[in-house]
């Protein structure tokens, strides 16, 4: 009796061991209720849902702190707000602790630093950056910091006024790095944690229209990369966190040569090892592969692959770098892709998971 009671705690390890949770924050309204709970098998790569953890109106992105105690939701809407749940550390279910106004319209985007003292919000249709500090038992404190962000950039359709999209602290935990599509500005602040501030350093143009979205830090290397939505493109930035200070080094197209028709970028993420480097395009509904120089941080296009639906607009890399799990918004469904360690290339698992409006992937590691 004791040695069965072992083999099924020994099994239950092994399967803990090789599997991972991770959660999806959706669009509400149409078929979806807020943030669910997934777990990633390590070995086949099959996704599977392990519950609906919480009500969150469209919840299109979500943070985790670094002790994985307390995940952190937008609600992007007319009225934003930002809510922090409790996960408990069993079950990995969420309860609500409590919610924040964001002062602006459709919050989209959100970071915390390496303690997890303070969160960064920013704010799409109401061009602004927020500043929470974040108390002991995961809750957020009334908004310490607001930053309106002005202007407008060439295309009238589209950049008529600000608009943050989204917000990242580096690895060196001081630096926040908010890439403004309305301006094809990258906004460099510096965070004061006595004041509970964010005082800006310095401003990067891009080229115009270009319509920078989201970035990724390489994980060893001193470079950071640039989704720019309107025209399809990623810049390779050299970056000095000593400073602060950003150098552009490289634009690349995010699409096929013979591509005609409409697409814009979302996502961008690296393998945990800093060689691949992935993008997203909405309209073409692939996504692109590079190579990262080792040396020099620079890109070399691999392959563009669908992504097995519509409309990318965000995607995960599991923790130890063999899946990529792509968020179709349209066509409702999140698409598993084995990764290449060798080369990087994505191979369709023909493995999909049914999902209403998926929209960011978030993994407990």
């Amino acid at each position: 009796m004791n040695e069965q009671v072992n083999k099924q705690v020994e099994e239950k390890e092994n399967q803990q061991v090789h599997s991972v949770y991770a959660y999806v924050g959706t669009y509400t309204g149409s078929g979806s209720n807020g943030v669910y709970l997934y777990t990633l098998d390590l070995n086949s790569g099959q996704f599977s849902p392990a519950g609906f953890c919480e009500e969150s109106k469209n919840a299109s992105f979500l943070t985790i702190n670094s002790n994985q105690n307390y995940l952190y939701s937008v609600n992007e809407s007319d009225d934003g707000e930002v809510v922090s749940f409790r996960i408990d550390h069993a079950t990995k279910e969420l309860t609500r602790i409590n919610s924040q106004t964001s002062q602006g319209r459709h919050p989209c985007h959100m970071s915390l630093n390496r303690e997890g003292t303070f969160l960064f919000v920013v704010n799409y249709t109401g061009g602004s950056v927020c500043l929470y500090p974040i108390l002991a038992d995961g809750s957020i404190e009334e908004m310490s910091d607001f930053i309106q962000h002005e202007g407008h950039g060439p295309r009238t359709d589209r950049q008529e006024s600000p608009h943050p999209h989204s917000i990242f602290i580096d690895p060196s935990n001081q630096w926040i790095l908010v890439p403004d599509l309305g301006l094809d500005t990258l906004f460099v602040y510096r965070l004061d944690t006595v004041q509970r501030k964010l005082m800006e350093h310095s401003r990067v143009k891009l080229h115009p229209a270009a319509g920078p979205r989201h970035l990724t830090f390489h994980p060893t290397d001193p470079f950071v990369y640039v989704i720019n939505e309107l025209d399809s493109t990623v810049t390779v930035f050299s970056f000095d966190a000593s400073l602060g200070e950003l150098v552009a080094l490289q634009t690349i197209s995010t699409l096929p040569e013979n591509f005609a028709g409409d697409s814009t970028c979302a996502d961008i993420h690296i393998t945990p090892c800093g060689n691949f480097l992935y993008g997203s395009n909405r309209g073409d509904d692939s996504l692109a592969v590079y190579r990262i120089d080792s040396s020099t941080g620079l890109l070399t296009l691999i392959e563009i692959v669908s992504t097995g639906g519509q409309t990318p607009r965000n995607f995960g890399i599991s923790p130890d770098g063999k899946f990529l799990l792509a968020a179709n918004q349209d066509s409702n469904n999140i698409v598993i892709f084995r990764i290449d360690q060798a080369t990087g290339r994505l191979h369709n698992m023909n493995l999909t998971v049914d999902i209403s409006k998926p929209v960011c992937i978030k993994f407990l590691v």
